[in-house]
């Protein structure tokens, strides 16, 4: 009687929508960009089956490699759960060098580069001559301010998102990133990426860079600014 009540019990339990026989979510991690945090995603919409995680930039050590940052932020990824990165900018820059070590399922990268050799010829420049070098940290974040609305006029459509999100960022943290993109010295492109650009795309031109996806009058901001297009070919990745 009572193996036959056990039996009973488990049989039920199997049938049963519960969380220890169910499906686990594969992790969406969502990489800001330089001058942004998560809220450059708030447009974007992903399906229930996803659970949704935001990547947050510590100040890198001085002198870091973009390599070596990527290690550091790599620690906020569970990699015994099936995941997606999907990085805009510099976020995507930093997908470029994890795609080396980690197996995701899918890594997406939007406005940004898959190495230096698609980076525009005033980072590469610096590289040679740092001028960077000699701009103190406050005065580097402060032209980044200036400079954003006139580089990118798209962002004005945003305007409070993008400069809320700029002045959050630390003076240390925007000098060493800097440094760390001028001299950024991957070559080899990782196949596995997916690369999405916009043809009026000011920070990262789109002459340097071969892209899966072109977007149409598309912005380094268009992940917010144009969403609605970035969200279908990200549909079309994601089956949702």
């Amino acid at each position: 009687m009572i193996i036959r009540l056990f039996i009973l019990v488990l049989l039920i339990s199997l049938n049963s929508p519960s969380p220890i026989f169910s499906q686990q979510k594969t992790t969406i991690y969502l990489f800001p960009g330089q001058g942004s945090d998560e809220r450059i995603f708030d447009s974007l919409k992903f399906a229930e089956k996803f659970e949704i995680v935001h990547i947050e930039y510590p100040i890198p050590m001085k002198g870091c490699s973009m390599r070596e940052f990527a290690r550091v932020v790599s620690h906020q990824i569970d990699t015994t759960q099936k995941y997606i990165l999907i990085g805009v900018s510099l976020g995507g820059m930093i997908i470029s060098e994890m795609n080396e070590n980690l197996n995701p399922e899918q890594s997406i990268i939007i406005s940004s580069a898959k190495s230096r050799k698609e980076l525009p010829l005033r980072y590469r420049f610096q590289r040679l001559i740092p001028i960077y070098k000699l701009v103190p940290p406050k005065l580097m974040l402060g032209g980044a301010k200036f400079l954003q609305p006139i580089i990118e006029p798209d962002r004005n459509t945003n305007k409070v998102t993008f400069k809320n999100m700029l002045s959050a960022k630390d003076p240390v943290y925007m000098k060493r990133t800097v440094s760390m993109i001028i001299n950024w010295d991957r070559e080899k492109v990782q196949e596995a990426l997916i690369h999405i650009h916009g043809t009026k795309d000011h920070t990262i031109p789109i002459r340097n860079v071969k892209a899966d996806h072109i977007i149409e009058n598309g912005s380094h901001m268009m992940t917010l600014t144009q969403h609605a297009s970035i969200q279908k070919i990200l549909s079309s990745y994601l089956g949702q």
